[in-house]
């Protein structure tokens, strides 16, 4: 039965009530549901836009609705298919025998939206579509793979260190697709079919927009999910960092040094450690006696501080039995109650509920933001688990196979409400994970602990460009990788380089990693203490001076470089939160009409002006470079060269290829 509700066409058969509804221009939310009625909760799709006037049309045999240049249509059966312009962009899959029907009727008893109960629960729940050969998928945050194309992928729509999952696809046939849902699950975008499944829910919903470029698509997608703010250029220029300063005497050490030098500092990052115990949220007196007068003097060399906070608290610090005692923790269902075991006894805090983020911000405030430290490092937000059994773990909010992936967005927000409280007027924090809408808490998200190997710097570049249609245009990544990297060996000084040359043209500039060999001793002054940062190790320096003059010589002309673009990186990010366009850009984005420009993946825009080509294997001295239509300089040397051609051009150690468009 087919009718219209409320700017609203609904579908009841058996059991199921489907609902779809405009949602903001030329897009439709279609939600399902075997309930008696639908969950009061927009989950990811929390900004107030126009939602549109639908056209919404029944017949004794199906039924359409349409917002814009989107249309659903649905058969007899409720099956939908959706067209742009009138044009099918995308089918439910159906394979169900109905002796009834005339037209598809199929032994195979497979239906487009299966829902199948979990005893004593809720619901699994898979939605098929039908596949298109000539389709492409970009998106869906960031997964260890060199693949910019996620068709033919399988993707696991959960949080892990250096996996994020933010489920929307941009497809070339002109719509983005939004799974509104945190659960756990996977999509599966196979050549026979795509399947997106959820391994515990209580209704289906997703989102649909449609769109005439790329542009257009991520415009839809932000104004309904949310944008980041501007970054500022207080931001933009070089963060330094590493595995890990000790005592606030390195950091200030390092610090001055870089001043000496002539090098300004934006951003300067304390690592893990400096805390007695997972969860205690303080310096440890011991290594950082006075941490307001190291803020202070950091401050008045223009560098903003960055402390490191874990959301995993030892069963040992200070704030354990109090968190506990008023529900302030995730808890196993089964086992053992326990999250992580990494250096302590750990319980997550419940980053869904509310009170528990409001105390964890009362005492980062206290211990931290009080002393004039400026930026959070939200490590560990995934949050990290011993054992990924996400069924085990239990929020507020309610079980992690329904909610896990809202952690991390959830995290932030503790944090983001809490500085905007103290009336601090520019926020910005690095977070490990995100999910959809953790833009609108102003974090930057970095590709997490990946190996310092040119295999993962050559994933990286493909991490960042997905990130940046997922909605995340303030993304990084650890410069060199963040494990592995052997300070003494050339081949790690190459790769290095190579990665520094790449991150001057992506959002942030930041060079961080723990650096082999792990010889330097422990700093404990009492070694039957036992735990705390004079405990743990450290990695080797970090600094640009780190690593041999030669290397020095690069990065100090690329800081420079960098700070010469940092006006039009501005400019970028200014784009970014007005319309929700990507910092680092695929090609496609910016030349939807070439078709080349589809299938690359290892050269890319920064904004809309520079194209940017960063090598990616060793030894390589010269790169082919493919420029569409228009005139392009190359930075270096000044030549100007025709587009609609592929160039190779010299790479030398000292630079990468970089054109502007003229």
């Amino acid at each position: 039965m087919f009718y219209e509700a409320k700017n609203s066409l609904v579908f009841k058969k058996g059991n199921e009530t489907l609902l779809i509804e405009p949602w903001g221009k030329n897009s439709l939310r279609v939600r399902s549901t075997l309930e008696s009625a639908f969950i009061d909760h927009d989950v990811a799709l929390t900004e107030k836009i126009n939602h549109g006037t639908a056209k919404i049309n029944v017949t004794e045999n199906g039924a359409s609705i349409s917002n814009g240049i989107l249309e659903a249509r649905l058969n007899f059966n409720g099956v939908i298919s959706f067209y742009k312009n009138d044009k099918l962009i995308l089918q439910e899959y159906y394979r169900q025998y109905d002796p009834t029907a005339t037209k598809e009727s199929c032994c195979t008893k497979i239906i487009s939206r299966q829902y199948q109960g979990i005893i004593g629960g809720d619901y699994s729940l898979t939605v098929r579509f039908n596949p298109n050969d000539e389709e492409k998928l970009f998106g869906m945050g960031q997964y260890p793979a060199p693949y910019l194309d996620m068709k033919g992928c399988t993707l696991e729509l959960a949080q892990r260190n250096s996996q994020v999952s933010i489920p929307f696809a941009l497809s070339n046939l002109g719509y983005g697709f939004l799974w509104n849902n945190p659960a756990v699950g996977r999509v599966t975008f196979g050549k026979n079919i795509t399947e997106w499944h959820a391994d515990s829910t209580k209704e289906m919903d997703y989102w649909i927009t449609a769109g005439d470029t790329p542009a257009e698509i991520i415009e839809n997608y932000t104004a309904a999910v949310g944008r980041a703010p501007a970054l500022t250029e207080d931001y933009l220029g070089f963060w330094q960092c590493k595995l890990r300063y000790r005592t606030q005497e390195e950091v200030l050490t390092v610090a001055r040094k870089y001043k000496e030098m002539g090098i300004h500092l934006d951003v300067i990052v304390i690592d893990f450690f400096h805390w007695p115990r997972q969860g205690d949220w303080f310096f440890d007196k011991e290594y950082w006696p006075d941490p307001k007068a190291m803020c202070d003097e950091l401050h008045a060399m223009g560098t903003k501080v960055m402390v490191s906070v874990w959301p995993n608290v030892d069963k040992k610090s200070t704030h354990f039995y109090e968190m506990q005692e008023k529900g302030y923790l995730i808890r196993a269902d089964r086992g053992s109650n326990q999250s992580f075991d990494w250096q302590g006894d750990c319980l997550a805090i419940d980053a869904t509920n509310p009170e528990a983020r409001e105390y964890l911000w009362d005492i980062c405030k206290k211990n931290y933001a009080d002393y004039g430290i400026d930026m959070f490092w939200l490590d560990n937000s995934e949050p990290d688990l011993n054992i990924y059994d996400f069924g085990n773990y239990r929020y507020q909010m309610g079980n992690g196979l329904q909610f896990a992936n809202i952690y991390p967005q959830m995290y932030s927000r503790a944090f983001y409400e809490g500085q905007k409280a103290m009336g601090q007027k520019s926020i910005v924090n690095l977070e490990r994970c995100a999910w959809v809408g953790s833009q609108k808490y102003n974090q930057v998200i970095w590709n997490g602990d990946v190996q310092s190997t040119w295999e993962c710097f050559r994933t990286s570049v493909c991490e960042g460009l997905n990130m940046g249609i997922a909605g995340i245009p303030w993304w990084t990544t650890d410069i060199g990788g963040f494990m592995y990297g052997d300070v003494r060996t050339e081949e790690f000084k190459e790769l290095l380089v190579r990665w520094f040359e790449w991150a001057v043209f992506t959002p942030i500039l930041r060079l961080h990693g723990d650096r082999d060999p792990h010889d330097i001793p422990l700093l404990d002054k009492d070694p039957q203490r036992g735990y705390g940062g004079g405990h743990l190790f450290t990695g080797r320096d970090n600094e640009i001076w780190s690593y041999g003059e030669g290397p020095q010589k690069i990065m100090e002309a690329q800081i420079k470089l960098r700070e010469k673009i940092k006006p039009y990186v501005t400019k970028v990010m200014k784009e970014a939160s007005e319309n929700g366009s990507p910092a680092m850009r695929t090609m496609f984005y910016e030349f939807p009409e070439d078709e080349k420009c589809w299938n690359l993946k290892d050269q890319y825009m920064f904004g809309s002006d520079y194209l940017v080509a960063p090598v990616l294997a060793p030894q390589t001295f010269k790169r082919d470079v493919y420029l569409p239509a228009g005139k392009w300089e190359n930075i270096h040397d000044g030549k100007v060269y025709d587009g609609g051609q592929t160039i190779t051009v010299d790479a030398p150690l000292e630079s990468i290829p970089v054109f502007k468009l003229s």
